[in-house]
């Protein structure tokens, strides 16, 4: 049995990853700077630097990732990112930089956010926006909070936000944290909004309703422009859950359906890495009704127009003016809902998300979404019949099965994502959306090649077989891996880094 043990059993007296010079100022007494504050226990472990790099190292490859691997999480899209955004947001000049240095000795940064609101704008088709919420259900609170003083400085008292049952979950939690009540909107027996439904919930109470768009089945609202007219007729507006726009970004531009606000996922949509606990980017994008309630401040350009200057081509001189453009941060605003974080957002997520655009281009963007339905769709394909699929509907960027036609084998869906662990394959999004039973929410993202789609297919294939002739396998599924099944909830409230080879 091997362990991998903690940096503080590693350390050993004396041993040091570098040199640093004799101390050449007085020494101080940690209480007398910091007093009872002051730890008492200033020790440190003791390493050498290939002490260090290689139980990082070793501690990196025991755990899933998307470089390693296929992660084929529905609803989070965990696409692959390219090494050259990370190489961009790591320059000088976008890395040291101080959110508090003047507007003066930070042009290229606020000439970058204010580009990048640009592009979004026009992938999404709406009007203004704010980059500063710091993730996407942070963007719907802000959103829904921009809703809510629409109505106010209209004098509306209204109560109700709509929330179809196909959503995903965030969006009722961020209704209540807004002071509104949720009131949910069933779907039709295709996965979509039920109309019928909509019209009836539709009062003068409601302000507005929340859509996500492809749904949580990965299906697409093919009636998104009856929605929003429903919605409006009754004054209400309607808000997009963007977090699934990389199913048609280049495609199709919510603001020209009918929408009036939504937020974009830059960790999902445009390749800054999900998960690990961010950082994150939701920037919310609005019609101009909205505009005066953005989250302060708000980025600025105003043109200069510069002194005129000689310039000689050929034979000739140019009497030239040189144009320069100003970028500010917009305080003035009195209508605000404020801040909704420190400084205008997450800057390195920013970057990454530009990159991408400016790499890609708008044919790219399309393409990018155009192979992510494709790739969702062969998987749906090549699984169809061996797993339910309770909505026949062809899928956009993900597919829902279920694993219900193995409970009488005795095999759950948290049976078959613990096996596919010993396949070298991340488990699918399981039990969620919750209007499916043993849900297996899968999204293989348009970075995924054929050959990675065909291998999880065979997989989730041999699988299916293992549960009909031997479910005890699942049961005790994983056994490959570094630990074992564990009780999640435990796991993640009490860690334990030591790791054991597989099999002890």
């Amino acid at each position: 049995m091997s362990t991998e043990t903690s940096l503080f059993e590693l350390s050993r007296p004396g041993r040091q990853a570098w040199s640093l010079p004799e101390l050449d100022v007085p020494g101080l007494d940690p209480e007398q700077v910091f007093g009872s504050a002051a730890r008492k226990d200033n020790s440190l472990p003791e390493l050498s630097e290939i002490d260090i790099a290689r139980h990082f190292t070793r501690l990196s490859v025991l755990n899933h990732h998307v470089d390693k691997g296929f992660y084929p999480l529905g609803s989070c899209t965990m696409k692959y990112n390219p090494k050259v955004n990370e190489q961009a947001a790591r320059l000088p000049g976008f890395s040291d930089i101080h959110p508090l240095l003047p507007e003066s000795a930070c042009q290229g940064a606020l000439k970058l956010m204010y580009e990048l609101g640009q592009y979004l704008k026009e992938i999404t088709g709406l009007d203004a926006i704010t980059l500063q919420p710091a993730a996407g259900a942070h963007g719907e609170l802000t959103g829904i909070m921009m809703i809510r003083n629409y109505f106010e400085k209209k004098g509306e008292n209204r109560t109700d936000v709509l929330v179809p049952d196909s959503a995903h979950g965030t969006n009722p939690a961020s209704v209540t944290v807004s002071g509104y009540k949720s009131v949910q909107v069933k779907s039709n027996e295709k996965g979509r909004i039920d109309l019928a439904e909509l019209k009836q919930a539709c009062s003068e109470n409601v302000a507005c309703l929340m859509v996500t768009n492809p749904n949580t089945l990965g299906i697409f609202e093919t009636e998104s422009r009856q929605i929003c007219d429903i919605v409006h007729s009754c004054g209400a507006l309607v808000y997009l859950d963007g977090a699934n726009l990389n199913a048609y970004m280049g495609i199709h531009r919510p603001g020209d359906a009918g929408f009036d606000a939504m937020h974009i996922n830059l960790h999902k949509t445009l390749s800054t890495p999900h998960g690990g606990g961010g950082p994150g980017g939701g920037p919310v994008a609005i019609k101009a009704i909205l505009e005066p309630f953005l989250p302060k401040p708000v980025i600025r350009m105003s043109k200069d127009e510069g002194r005129r200057t000689k310039a000689s081509s050929g034979n000739s001189t140019l009497d030239t003016r040189h144009s320069t453009f100003r970028y500010w941060l917009d305080y003035d605003r009195p209508d605000s809902i404020g801040r909704v974080l420190a400084f205008s957002g997450h800057f390195g997520v920013f970057v990454k998300a530009y990159t991408y655009i400016r790499m890609l281009g708008s044919q790219g963007l399309r393409d990018a979404a155009e192979c992510a339905v494709l790739n969702a769709n062969y998987v749906r394909a090549g699984l169809e019949g061996i797993y339910d699929l309770p909505y026949k509907e062809r899928c956009l960027h993900e597919v829902v099965f279920s694993g219900s036609n193995f409970r009488q084998y005795g095999v759950r869906t948290l049976d078959i994502a613990k096996r596919l662990l010993d396949y070298g394959i991340h488990a699918p999004t399981i039990y969620f959306p919750l209007i499916v039973a043993e849900a297996l929410m899968i999204e293989p993202t348009e970075t995924e090649s054929r050959q990675s789609l065909d291998r999880f297919i065979q997989a989730m294939k041999e699988i299916a077989e293992q549960a009909k002739t031997d479910p005890e396998q699942l049961h005790e599924a994983p056994t490959q891996t570094p630990v074992r099944r564990l009780d999640e909830a435990r796991a993640s409230r009490q860690l334990d880094v030591n790791y054991q080879e597989p099999g002890n």
